[in-house]
């Protein structure tokens, strides 16, 4: 399960404040988290840092983890793991090839915008979206949520697109019966919406369940 984070990620010191609210959730057994309006570098760098553990492999542009010791055991159960065999998977991937921890970014307004290159390129990270309904209220359009888009918002997604894609993480999107194709083609990796999209995109993309 992944869970969307009840604080927004404006800034590095709104993180940092509320580490706590993330290490709750991780300690409750969930395997990833979005941090949504994820506006600046600063506060991608501290969310990724109150996800490890200090004892975690040193990795580029991170101080150490701040996860402490207790979080385990709980979640441990709920993973259905050992707290010994937790506490080394309980790592963000790819930043750790062996971690579990899927940890995503919502580039959904026009702040975000502007750094989503540096932001997605942030280490720990493994997806990122744009986020078309607040994308569309950052820029004063009150009903933009759905295509066709407006050329700003055209121009937002496909900036978002390919930060990801330069990142070399995975980028969600809306996946429907009547777009897969075109998203699929596009580099949309992590197809959002209803079953009939889902066994659309798997036939296309040659996928068989469970992954």
């Amino acid at each position: 399960m992944i869970a969307t984070l009840p604080v927004t990620g404006i800034d590095e010191a709104t993180i940092r404040a509320n580490s706590r609210v993330i290490q709750q959730l991780l300690a409750a057994g969930v395997h990833g988290l979005l941090l949504c309006h994820a506006r600046t570098p600063g506060a991608v760098k501290a969310f990724v840092e109150a996800v490890r553990y200090p004892f975690a492999p040193p990795a580029a542009g991170l101080n150490e983890g701040l996860r402490g010791s207790g979080s385990q055991g709980y979640a441990a159960r709920s993973w259905g793991i050992p707290p010994g065999e937790y506490i080394r998977v309980a790592e963000p991937w790819p930043l750790n090839p062996k971690g579990e921890i899927f940890l995503g970014l919502k580039i959904e307004d026009r702040h975000a915008l502007a750094n989503a290159e540096l932001s997605t390129a942030a280490s720990g990270i493994g997806f990122a979206e744009w986020g078309p309904g607040d994308m569309g209220w950052s820029f004063g359009l009150l009903n933009a949520h759905d295509p066709p888009y407006p050329p700003v918002m055209q121009q937002a997604r496909a900036r978002v697109l390919n930060a990801a894609k330069a990142a070399k993480i995975a980028f969600l999107d809306l996946i429907s019966k009547d777009n897969f194709r075109q998203a699929i083609d596009e580099g949309v990796k992590i197809g959002a919406g209803g079953p009939e999209g889902a066994e659309a995109g798997r036939r296309y993309a040659k996928r068989a369940m469970p992954w």
